[in-house]
């Protein structure tokens, strides 16, 4: 009767209970790993290179509802918005190519940013040929557009865009992600931005808030420019939250551009101690002060204009490209224990503020790699085993990564195939949005998939 016993409660009871535990056990590790991943990745793409200065048309790729276009200026603002038909079922490709000159003739478009998504290949060829017709030159980029239906419908996009068509915002969002992928990613709930593994059966609280502290952090490092950046943005500075975001926004409009940091402290309900957390994250590229392109705080000015004054220069010479060379070299040579001691301040203080006085307004995304210019299309017809090519890493995961060649879709680099060496983790080796050398190993054209290898 006990050896009975016995196997029953463990039977019944004991063993699935110490099953239960496991599995609950794993699949909290395995959480954790996919919510890292997808942090890692989320933090390369919102940190990737933007493209200043040029004028985007955003081109939505669809079939049957059309090919949504919109054309932004090199601050963001919409010029133009039209649908064309190039594609199946329409095919109005002599209709849709007439529509698109005319608008990069009339707005002098630099660059085409064309989502990834549904008809993403076959608009890329239409576009590759018309350019061949324009008149000015023109490049093209294929853009992530993961997440942009999501924005286009949210509350948000209908602050922005009141009057434009729910369609056409997607092609904006596009546009704009060319230009400053952080400024426009902010915008998109995280778990729709697609670069991970599973991020839909993780545990959402754990995601939100991981995925956040990346958003913030990210937000954070490049700085923003509080003259244009949108309330989103402003939301993610240390100190700020999304009423006196808005607060921020109205201030300038009703004000005019901010001139000084010291004026955030009209803003309502921006009192001394959200100033001390966010003032050093916030640029005012031309404004009264040029120490406020940088990050130094406005706590340490002070010290930085000794620092520059001992050196022999002054504040204004940070904008002066010629000085700026002078002083890059001098700020080398400071012994930091000894200047340290000099002005009264720590010395990791003043590694900070050398750091920043060498490179005042840049952009620490300037050293991501830039985005891949195609003016031409590659079918996968067009592929042959032992080809090298050049492509974009579109996401990483636990057993390699998808990078994107320019055919219809990414081929998968195998963690086996990354290095010669043994790899734990493919992170190790890429990151999203970097550019890769890859030989095409294998092709399967039934499935349409290509194996690639980093192995070049």
């Amino acid at each position: 009767m006990l050896k009975d016993t016995i196997l029953d409660s463990f039977k019944r009871l004991i063993e699935p209970s110490i099953d239960r535990e496991i599995r609950s056990d794993l699949t909290e590790k395995a959480e954790d790993k996919a919510i890292k991943v997808f942090g890692q990745n989320s933090k390369q793409l919102l940190l990737g290179a933007p493209i200043k200065g040029k004028t985007v048309m955003g081109f939505d790729p669809a079939y049957r509802t059309g090919c949504k276009i919109a054309v932004i200026d090199e601050t963001g603002k919409v010029l133009d918005y039209t649908t064309v038909y190039p594609t199946e079922p329409q095919n109005d490709i002599e209709g849709a190519k007439k529509e698109l000159l005319k608008l990069i003739e009339k707005d002098k478009v630099d660059m085409i940013a064309i989502g990834n998504g549904t008809a993403s290949r076959e608009s890329e060829m239409f576009v590759a040929d018309m350019l061949k017709e324009a008149s000015r030159p023109v490049h093209y980029v294929i853009v992530s557009e993961a997440g942009a239906s999501v924005y286009s419908a949210s509350k948000l996009a209908t602050e922005e865009y009141p009057d434009i068509n729910v369609s056409i915002r997607g092609a904006i969002s596009i546009a704009r992600r060319l230009q400053d992928p952080l400024a426009e990613l902010v915008k998109i709930d995280p778990k729709a931005i697609g670069v991970g593994q599973y991020q839909h059966d993780v545990n959402q609280k754990k995601l939100q808030e991981s995925l956040t502290g990346v958003v913030e952090d990210s937000v954070n490092k490049v700085g923003v420019d509080v003259n244009t950046a949108t309330p989103s943005l402003l939301s993610y500075v240390s100190g700020i939250n999304n009423t006196i975001a808005k607060n921020i926004v109205k201030y300038r409009d009703e004000n005019g551009k901010l001139k000084n940091r010291k004026q955030l402290l009209k803003v309502p309900k921006l009192g001394k101690v959200a100033f001390e957390q966010c003032a050093g994250f916030l640029r005012i590229l031309d404004g009264d002060n040029p120490l406020e392109i940088t990050a130094v705080h406005p706590e340490s000015y002070e010290k930085a204009e000794k620092l520059l004054a001992n050196l022999g220069f002054d504040k204004k010479d940070l904008k002066d490209k010629e000085k700026l060379e002078e002083l890059r070299n001098k700020l080398k040579t400071i012994d930091i224990p000894q200047m340290a001691k000099e002005l009264e301040i720590g010395e990791m203080t003043l590694t900070d503020i050398i750091s920043e006085l060498s490179k005042p307004g840049r952009d620490p995304r300037e050293d991501m790699p830039k985005p891949i210019l195609r003016s031409d299309v590659l079918k996968l017809e067009d592929l042959k085993e032992g080809m090298v090519l050049t492509g974009t890493v579109r996401n990483v995961i636990d057993f390699g990564a998808f990078v994107d060649i320019g055919v219809k879709h990414d081929g998968l680099v195998h963690i086996s195939e990354m290095s010669d060496k043994f790899i734990k983790n493919p992170s190790d080796i890429v990151s999203v949005g970097d550019i890769v050398k890859v030989k095409v190993i294998k092709i399967d054209k039934e499935r349409q998939k290509v194996a690639l290898s980093m192995k070049v």
